[in-house]
């Protein structure tokens, strides 16, 4: 029978030393479904159909044609961020809300287009405009509202999970800009590492994110570790892309094994940390009970 023969650092190889759950979480990544979905890509096809009917008619005909497809296709990129937005802000425990709402925006702007489009077709202006309502309605209807309010974690005061979602946010940025780049040279195996990585950084976001008072502790490894990587991320892919060079990339390949002992390590301690202080808790709480004459069992 055949056999696959391969070393540590053969494309496809798993990343050594990553927790059972990191390796878990890194397959889940790389097998991620784009949040924006199929539906968001059929958004694509009004514009298209705007802008070529708009050619078989007169100038103002191709004028409105052409304004309903540059409004429309806007309107389609808005939806995309948006659902990718809303997809992140439900899949953190503490979240700010997003700055634009983009499917709002796209509802509004799927609409106008609608007009522009009904008007270039010959359709007198109240009509157009009951097909713009109609048309924004169905919008909502079928992608619904960006989220409205901040998601926040009862017991822990605001200013703390502001601090949190602007370091995680932080983090989260760095992340996405080392997954793009590396992305960008087409290797798997490579993709792969990075998402284990990414896997274990996302753990110590999780610990914070659960506890804001773990923050301090984490910040390093969360900011300057990971602007660090980043940086380092955008040099080796540089390098690599011109040159394939195999001693840079298990450089880079032994950098990330360094960065995720650390970060096992500190999200070890964290996880750890959060323990004692609920067995303090535990502790103190059964002391004063048995000065009250409560007994307890242990």
């Amino acid at each position: 029978m055949a056999r696959r023969f391969g070393g540590r650092f053969s494309p496809g190889a798993p990343s050594q030393g990553l927790p059972t759950e990191a390796l878990r979480d890194a397959a889940a990544e790389t097998r991620r479904v784009d949040a924006a979905g199929a539906r968001a890509n059929l958004m694509v096809v009004p514009p298209v159909l705007a802008a070529v009917t708009g050619l078989f008619g007169g100038p103002g005909v191709l004028v409105l044609s052409l304004g309903a497809a540059l409004v429309l296709g806007l309107g389609a990129w808005l939806l995309r961020d948006g659902l990718r937005a809303e997809a992140a802000y439900d899949a953190r425990p503490v979240a700010r809300r997003p700055a634009l709402p983009r499917k709002m925006l796209a509802a509004v702007l799927t609409g106008g287009g609608t007009l522009l489009a009904a008007l270039s077709g010959g359709t007198d202006l109240g009509g157009s405009i009951l097909y713009a309502v109609a048309a924004g309605g169905l919008h909502l209807a079928a992608f619904g509202l960006d989220p409205l309010r901040d998601k926040r974690i009862e017991g822990i005061d605001t200013f703390q999970q502001d601090r949190v979602a602007r370091v995680v946010d932080e983090a989260e940025a760095y992340l996405a800009e080392m997954r793009d780049r590396i992305a960008g040279l087409a290797d798997r195996g490579l993709a792969t590492r990075v998402a284990g990585f990414e896997a274990l950084a996302r753990r110590m976001i999780r610990s914070v994110e659960e506890d804001p008072r773990d923050l301090t502790a984490a910040r390093k490894y969360l900011g300057v570790y990971l602007m660090g990587a980043r940086d380092a991320t955008l040099r080796f892919t540089d390098l690599y892309a011109r040159t394939r060079d195999p001693k840079a990339r298990a450089d880079y390949e032994a950098l990330l094994g360094d960065l995720e002992a650390n970060y096992v390590q500190r999200t070890t301690q964290l996880l750890e940390g959060g323990r004692e202080a609920m067995d303090l808790e535990i502790k103190v709480l059964r002391d004063r009970l048995q000065r009250e004459g409560v007994t307890t069992e242990q």
